[in-house]
């Protein structure tokens, strides 16, 4: 196995230069900027508007159990696009039912957990 490092030293470049001019920057603000802390200053400032009110709203555990549940479940059928563009694929693959019977046994579990959330009663909002 022949291995050449010199295909990678433009990126080692850009991550060097990359680095420095990050490090240079926080370097200089850290050096030229104001070190006078007030009250005025340490305020939040939310669009120019004094701030009111406690920040620490609290939400239903249900707010995030929905949330939760639609990425869960978001996820899981972005999974059914790649399979339903290479479903020829699938079928002619040497054993024509393999991959249909696998994306069938995916389903069936995502309908089983779709039918637990719904047992479950997760989505009601009362």
């Amino acid at each position: 196995m022949n291995t050449n490092y010199t295909e990678y030293l433009p990126i080692a470049i850009q991550l060097m230069v990359t680095l420095g001019f990050i490090s240079v920057t926080l370097l200089a603000s850290w050096l030229l900027g104001p070190k006078v802390k007030t009250k005025k200053k340490l305020d939040a400032f939310e669009s120019g508007l004094d701030p009111v009110g406690n920040a620490r709203v609290q939400f239903s555990i249900k707010y995030f159990l929905v949330a939760t549940l639609f990425v869960l479940f978001d996820v899981e059928v972005i999974f059914f696009y790649p399979w339903a563009v290479n479903f020829n694929h699938f079928a002619e693959a040497v054993n024509k039912w393999e991959g249909f019977i696998k994306m069938l046994l995916f389903m069936s579990s995502l309908l089983i957990g779709f039918i637990y959330v719904i047992k479950k009663k997760a989505l009601d909002w009362e």
